[in-house]
């Protein structure tokens, strides 16, 4: 019988790895779920509600981890955690693997299979298993009502006796998954909403939302994405006119949401301290890639701070204020990922190692790491 482990997450994390829908799931494929008591609290799963689904409730991180063959993890484990698994266990988390190598290193050294779940290949059918996906949906929607809260101002347009009060105006930077959602939600809340991004096919999706699309569409810019679907690092004189687009047309904007990343890659800069200048006293930034640098040059990761009348926050894991809805989801992009990794009939792991998500998600096996990415020199 599998045997699957679910321990807390360190205090900052408030998301859990597993739901009581897939405590249900794994144990319609033969497998035990111990949890350590307490690890869903703060995700509003309480012990009462893993169990009555059929986790196995245990006191301590040692008691569950204990000849385990499966780790569920939201963060990055530690490497005395993962020893204590049964030889040849898996480890499935958003494993941050271009960060702090050292300790990579010694969490592969610890003998598990390390499956990092942001490595998940963009493929059809792997759009379920999808953890940035899932958890960039939920940071879009949230930036927005955050910033709607620090504008401190209406965002829709209202007609009333005493006088008209224009809606406000929105600018997002960055149209990926969290980039999408925030334009939806903005529009939905009754903003004037535009939109930017060095990906071309992105124009079609922000114009189909109501949004109106900024860039500097040259030959560059025709040219500026993957073939998986990011963005490639523009030229210094692509950055040069794209800035100066930006600047004249933020000076003008309310709340900014910025949400542009490079997978593996310092957050590129967006705004610099002279756009935030130049922003009206009260306008608002929200930088969801304060973690990773942030995309204003004013951010401070993790606080919120007012710089010539600008509130810019620089939350993170803001997914993680969602923690109950953020679980749900990341739990069952997990117990999807895992489900392919069983034989129902035997009601055991029957892994196929040279499966496209498996081979695009393993980072370290057999005590190295042997993701491609990481082992280029």
């Amino acid at each position: 019988m599998v045997v699957i482990a679910v321990t807390k997450e360190p205090e900052a994390e408030p998301r859990v790895a597993v739901s009581p829908e897939t405590v249900k799931k794994f144990k319609n494929l033969g497998a035990t779920v111990k949890v350590q008591s307490g690890a869903g609290v703060r995700s509003g799963f309480s012990d009462a509600d893993l169990k009555a689904q059929g986790a196995e409730i245990v006191a301590s991180a040692a008691e569950a981890l204990n000849g385990a063959d499966i780790l569920l993890r939201v963060g990055r484990p530690e490497a005395d955690d993962v020893a204590q698994l049964k030889d040849g266990a898996i480890v499935t988390a958003i494993l941050s693997p271009h960060d702090d190598r050292d300790q990579l290193n010694a969490l592969a050294g610890a003998g598990a299979s390390l499956f990092s779940m942001e490595f998940m290949p963009r493929i059809t059918r792997a759009q379920s298993m999808d953890v940035l996906s899932s958890q960039a949906n939920l940071a879009g929607y949230k930036a927005v009502v955050d910033g709607a809260a620090l504008f401190g101002r209406a965002l829709p347009m209202m007609m009333t006796a005493a006088g008209t009060i224009p809606a406000a105006k929105v600018f997002v930077m960055g149209v990926g998954v969290a980039g999408l959602q925030a334009i939806a939600t903005a529009r939905r809340l009754g903003a004037v909403v535009t939109a930017t991004d060095v990906r071309p096919d992105t124009k079609e999706q922000v114009q189909s939302l109501g949004a109106k699309f900024i860039a500097v569409e040259d030959d560059e810019f025709r040219e500026a994405q993957t073939s998986a679907g990011y963005a490639k690092a523009m030229s210094p004189e692509y950055q040069a006119k794209q800035a100066e687009l930006v600047a004249s047309h933020i000076a003008g904007q309310d709340v900014v949401i910025t949400t542009a990343l490079i997978p593996g890659r310092p957050a590129p800069t967006l705004i610099s301290k002279a756009m935030v200048a130049s922003m009206k006293p009260g306008s608002v930034i929200v930088d969801l890639a304060a973690e990773r640098g942030g995309n204003c040059e004013a951010t401070q990761a993790g606080e919120t701070v007012t710089v010539d009348g600008v509130h810019i926050a620089g939350p993170i894991n803001l997914a993680g204020e969602l923690a109950f809805n953020a679980s749900s989801l990341y739990a069952k992009n997990v117990y999807t990922f895992l489900e392919t990794m069983f034989d129902k009939d035997a009601k055991a792991l029957a892994i196929a190692w040279d499966d496209e998500i498996v081979t695009g998600t393993l980072v370290a096996k057999d005590g190295a790491i042997v993701h491609p990415s990481l082992t280029a020199s």
